[in-house]
């Protein structure tokens, strides 16, 4: 079939949990589908990453957006419009005349948008559109504006009740839903009625890319935090980590070391390792699979937002054995205390954590039970798979759907 992906990002390098779930679809799924990528970048030099797309995607095609979020186009788009800043940060208008172009040239089968932001984009088509929501955005903004200054809060609230509209509005215009969870699925289910459109395709883990690498820990008791912190719940994560668990988890182990890991660290995150010596800022790192393998626990403490956490995922396919809040694991399908450990207070994720790094035996169980849960569960050759036959029977009811959909209500 001839397929149009539609991204908010180039899916290379793999930075963010968006980008290695586009790029390991695109690579199982290539050797099948014809498909053509339209994305939307940054910065210029990130051009130089589309011949290694070019190995899998029929054609490749960048639109260049703001650089800087807070730009006075996307502000002013954002307070004087009904668009959610979201939705005015990533719109490129001459994105959706080369999508009307390239529908008019060719004949395809399926369009697949990734997030619900690049919906807007789509000139009015009679085609099955697939909308893959990776994670329920206006959820991880509301927690973000309860916490936000006073002054900030008014104009943020009112910004999540346009994304919660526009959010809702697209996931009832698609053909198909697409959800990282069991649990997102009855979420949103529940929100526009249609149960029946939604089905859930997880995000997954390369096993074997992660086993290649050799384990070295270091003999530190040394714990990881992982996350880009381009996406708000991922800098709650780290605040609450440092202010709330480090304290009491040098208590229990004072000999305890912190490595922070992530794309884009803001100047705040970074401070936590200019003034604190148990603490190391790493930011971006070449190679996600060094951290992972010598640390002795990922901890993860999210409490917003919704679909699946690469970075669980990843350090159970390490071998790295994890502490992690309650929500981070949700729809996961693991069995606390045999995959790993999650709870929701700061006090019980120290003693957890602690409970980790002195307990050899415990720590070679969750290692051994989550590397083994994860290829069982989520490689991402089945999870492709899963994906394939949406795009199969979707595709072959084609313009059976016989409506022209548009971008805007």
């Amino acid at each position: 079939m001839k397929i149009l992906m539609l991204t908010p990002y180039l899916p290379y390098p793999l930075l963010s949990g968006g980008q290695i779930r586009t790029y390991n679809l695109l690579k199982k799924l290539a050797r099948k589908h014809d498909i053509t990528l339209f994305a939307l970048i940054k910065n210029e030099t990130e051009k130089q990453y589309i011949a290694e797309l070019e190995k899998y995607c029929a054609k490749v095609k960048v639109f260049k957006r703001s650089e800087k979020p807070f730009t006075p186009r996307n502000i002013f788009k954002a307070i004087f419009s009904t668009l959610p800043f979201l939705v005015a940060r990533n719109h490129v208008p001459e994105t959706i005349s080369a999508i009307r172009a390239e529908l008019s040239a060719k004949r395809y089968d399926l369009i697949h948008a990734e997030t619900f932001y690049m919906m807007p984009h789509l000139p009015k088509n009679n085609i099955p559109t697939i909308l893959a929501e990776q994670t329920i955005e206006y959820l991880g903004y509301e927690s973000y504006a309860k916490k936000a200054h006073p002054l900030l809060r008014s104009f943020l609230t009112i910004d999540v009740q346009k994304i919660k509209k526009w959010e809702r509005h697209y996931w009832r215009l698609s053909d198909k839903l697409i959800v990282m969870s069991a649990e997102d699925k009855k979420f949103i289910g529940r929100q526009i009625n249609q149960d029946s459109k939604i089905k859930v395709v997880a995000n997954g883990v390369d096993s074997a890319w992660f086993d290649e690498m050799e384990r070295k820990l270091p003999t530190r008791p040394t714990v990881l935090s992982v996350g880009t912190f381009n996406w708000l719940p991922n800098v709650e994560a780290v605040d609450f980590l440092v202010q709330k668990i480090w304290p009491q988890l040098l208590k229990l182990v004072p000999n305890a070391r912190l490595v922070i890991v992530g794309n884009a660290p803001t100047k705040k995150v970074l401070r936590y390792g200019q003034h604190n010596t148990s603490i190391t800022v790493l930011g971006k790192i070449a190679d996600i699979r060094t951290a992972f393998k010598q640390s002795h626990v990922l901890v993860a403490p999210v409490f917003s937002g919704k679909g699946t956490r690469y970075k669980i995922l990843e350090a159970m396919a390490s071998g790295t054995p994890v502490v992690a809040s309650k929500i981070a694991v949700e729809g996961l399908g693991v069995k606390l205390g045999t995959h790993l450990l999650a709870s929701s207070t700061a006090k019980t994720m120290a003693q957890d954590i602690a409970k980790l790094l002195n307990n050899r035996q415990l720590w070679q169980k969750l290692s051994v039970n989550g590397q083994r849960f994860v290829q069982q569960n989520f490689d991402w050759q089945s999870i492709s798979q899963k994906l394939d036959m949406i795009y199969q029977t979707l595709g072959k009811k084609g313009t059976a759907y016989g409506k022209e959909k548009t971008s805007r209500s």
